[in-house]
C-alpha cells in the first residue's frame, strides 16, 4: 500500500526507503488512517472538508511544501470551495468569522509554534468554535505539520 506521505516524499514499491517505513507497518498505517480522520472524517463537528483541506493547503505553503501545496490545490478544487475558502487556503488573512481567527491560529501554531499560549485557544472560542471543533482543528494543524516534516525529511533521505 502507497500512502499519501509516500505519495508526497515520491517513493514508490522497491525504492529502499519505501521498503524501510514497512519495518514499522503500524506507523504506516497509523499515519494514513490520521490523515483521513482529520480531513475527511465521519463526522465533520461542523468543520466541512472543503475547510480542511485549504487549511493543510495552506500550512503545506507555510512550509515551503511545494509537492503537498499542490496535492491540497487538487484536493481543494475538486471540492468546489467559497471564495472565502480559497483566499484562506492561499495565504490571505482579510477573512470573514470564524475563518480569520482559524487562519492566524494555524498559521501561528505552524511557523511559531513555541510562542502560542492558551490565550490563543480561548480567541478560538471566542470566534465561535466549540471545545470539539478546537480539538480538531488542533489535530488538523498538528498532522499537516507532521506530515510535511516527515514527507521533507523522506525526500532528504532519498536525495543522498
Amino acid at each position: 500500500m502507497t500512502d499519501a506521505i509516500d505519495k508526497a516524499a515520491g517513493l514508490a514499491p522497491g525504492d529502499a526507503i519505501f521498503e524501510a517505513r514497512r519495518f514499522r507497518p503500524e506507523f504506516v498505517q497509523g499515519a494514513e488512517q490520521c490523515r483521513v480522520s482529520v480531513l475527511t472524517p465521519e463526522h465533520g463537528l461542523g468543520l466541512e472538508t472543503a475547510l480542511r483541506i485549504a487549511l493543510a493547503r495552506r500550512m503545506a505553503s507555510l512550509n515551503a511544501d511545494p509537492v503537498l501545496t499542490a496535492e491540497y490545490d487538487a484536493q481543494l478544487a475538486a471540492l468546489g470551495p467559497t471564495e472565502q475558502i480559497v483566499a484562506m487556503a492561499h495565504g490571505k488573512t482579510d477573512l470573514v468569522e470564524p475563518l480569520a481567527t482559524i487562519a492566524r491560529h494555524a498559521d501561528l501554531v505552524t511557523l511559531t509554534p513555541s510562542e502560542a499560549k492558551a490565550g490563543d485557544i480561548a480567541l478560538l472560542a471566542q470566534a465561535g468554535l466549540s471545545n470539539p471543533q478546537i480539538v480538531a482543528l488542533s489535530e488538523l494543524i498538528a498532522f499537516v505539520n507532521f506530515q510535511t516534516r516527515v514527507a521533507a525529511g523522506l525526500r532528504l533521505m532519498r536525495s543522498l
